[in-house]
C-alpha cells in the first residue's frame, strides 16, 4: 500500500482523494484530522493503516464523509500537522 499526503488531497494506491487537514491544536484529544471532501468511501486498506471514522446511517438517510484521526504516535502525524498550516 502506498499513501502520499499532498497539499490538497491524499493518494492511496494511486487513487486521489480530495481533502483538507486540521491541526491537533483544534482537537481536544490531541489528534490531527484529515477530512475527505467527497462522500466516496476510502478503501479498506486505509482502514488498516488509519483510524477512519464515518457514522453514516443509510436507514435514517444520514450521510457523513470519511475523516481520519491521526494520533501523535502515528508516523504521518508530523506531515499532517505541516499540511494543516
Amino acid at each position: 500500500m502506498e499513501i502520499r499526503l499532498l497539499k490538497k488531497g491524499l493518494k492511496i494506491d494511486g487513487k486521489y482523494y480530495s481533502c483538507f487537514y486540521s491541526s491537533s491544536k483544534n482537537n481536544l484529544n490531541g489528534n490531527a484530522t484529515i477530512y475527505i471532501r467527497t462522500y466516496e468511501r476510502l478503501p479498506e486498506v486505509a482502514h488498516e493503516y488509519f483510524q477512519v471514522e464515518n457514522n453514516t446511517d443509510i436507514y435514517t438517510d444520514y450521510f457523513e464523509k470519511d475523516r481520519i484521526r491521526v494520533s501523535p504516535q502515528h508516523e504521518l502525524f508530523n506531515r499532517v500537522e505541516e499540511l494543516s498550516k
